[in-house]
């Protein structure tokens, strides 16, 4: 039987990692550090197995967001990474290079929810042809969703 590994990292490259292992489940949490700290509406994370994490270009800078939870971030493009806890560790969903399995079984701290999150996704959908025409002609400095032998660095502090 082959070992389950899945790869990812922060936007710019600068921090890579390598997970060796099942993760466990995926959830978003609405706590409003997990909202600041993200820069969102939640913070979705998946549990990391014990020992499994091996980070192969860089490691995250930490923030120590409360007594017991500290929260791993790329110190170049500020990517947030992971949320370490007394139990273990868990990995930003976005920041895997493949996220199409990782949908949310759960959510944490329902309480502290925005009001409107559950009604986002009713919004009308913007379809104007000009506008994504225009977003294909940016030319994005954005790490690709898979691990290079070299990655330009465009002046960052790797």
């Amino acid at each position: 039987m082959s070992e389950t590994i899945r790869t990812g990292g922060c936007q710019c490259g600068a921090v890579r990692f390598r997970i060796h292992g099942a993760l466990g489940r995926p959830s978003i949490c609405h706590c409003r550090m997990c909202q600041k700290a993200f820069g969102g509406f939640f913070g979705p994370l998946v549990t990391a197995p014990d020992g499994g994490v091996e980070w192969t270009r860089n490691e995250p800078n930490y923030f120590q967001s409360s007594v017991n939870i500290s929260r791993g971030f790329c110190a170049s493009c500020g990517t947030p990474l992971t949320y370490r806890h007394p139990g273990g560790l868990e990995i930003a969903i976005g920041a895997f290079d493949d996220r199409s399995d990782l949908a949310p079984q759960i959510q944490v701290n329902y309480a502290s929810r925005l009001p409107w999150v559950t009604t986002i996704f009713d919004q009308p959908v913007h379809e104007d042809p000009d506008y994504y025409s225009k977003q294909e002609q940016i030319i994005s400095f954005q790490h690709p969703d898979h691990d290079t032998a070299e990655w330009p660095t465009h002046g960052l502090n790797l």
